[in-house]
């Protein structure tokens, strides 16, 4: 049985949610302040992470990023749920490291589907995949580790499935569209401008200038490319 574990200061959102994931056969728990949620969080390493932005004592911007700099907890999915409704918020919290948001008020039947796909991609299995090495860049799908120059770079699960794709294919363009195709499938709800999240984040991480990239390069009206042949 899935664990999934709900921070949330909303009791009626709470219980809602609570019957719904129950319903699907999942196991919740839930803490309703930021750092209860967090403690609760590395004493039960849940499968799935639904978290609210605004919450007392610890926000959930904070929760996440701290949640991604621990190489235990960064594989774990975060749907992010946020009373705002504009863009800029939710990116935020894709760039702190959140995999999804739900824009509240959302419907419950979402919500579930959402949780449905994020723990689908999260066991997808990459173990038959090649590695890939270039440039003093290793990416290891068997372990999910990425390397920089021997150093271990710490990377998001869906942060480390975009880069391996990219690498996977290189010298190929690919658009926002055929990547979010690719990477979150086709039960995916996060917008193609999340893409240009992600690559921020993947050049913060792998680039030695950012805003000069080497490896993950921006063709103008086109989209994205793993580049290699320069290395």
């Amino acid at each position: 049985m899935k664990k999934i574990l709900m921070i949330e200061d909303d009791r009626d959102i709470i219980e809602l949610v609570r019957y719904n994931l129950e319903k699907e056969g999942y196991r919740v728990t839930t803490a309703q302040d930021g750092a209860t949620g967090l403690a609760q969080f590395r004493k039960s390493q849940p499968d799935l992470l639904i978290l609210d932005l605004m919450l007392p004592r610890m926000s959930g911007l904070e929760i996440c990023k701290e949640l991604r700099r621990d190489t235990k907890a960064r594989r774990i999915p975060i749907l992010m749920l946020t009373a705002r409704g504009e863009e800029a918020d939710r990116i935020v919290g894709l760039e702190l490291g959140a995999d999804d948001y739900v824009t509240k008020p959302f419907s419950p039947r979402e919500l579930v589907a959402r949780v449905m796909a994020l723990l689908r991609r999260g066991e997808t299995d990459l173990q038959g995949e090649a590695a890939v090495e270039v440039g003093g860049l290793t990416i290891d799908p068997t372990s999910y580790r990425v390397t920089r120059s021997g150093k271990h770079v710490i990377l998001s699960a869906m942060e480390f499935r975009l880069l391996h794709f990219l690498a996977s294919h290189p010298n190929r363009v690919f658009s926002r569209d055929r990547l979010l195709d690719a990477i979150w499938g086709a039960d995916r709800y996060v917008i193609p401008r999340s893409i240009d999240v992600y690559i921020r984040r993947l050049r913060e991480k792998i680039e030695e200038d950012s805003q000069n990239p080497v490896f993950l390069k921006t063709i103008r009206g086109a989209g994205y490319i793993f580049e290699s042949r320069s290395h």
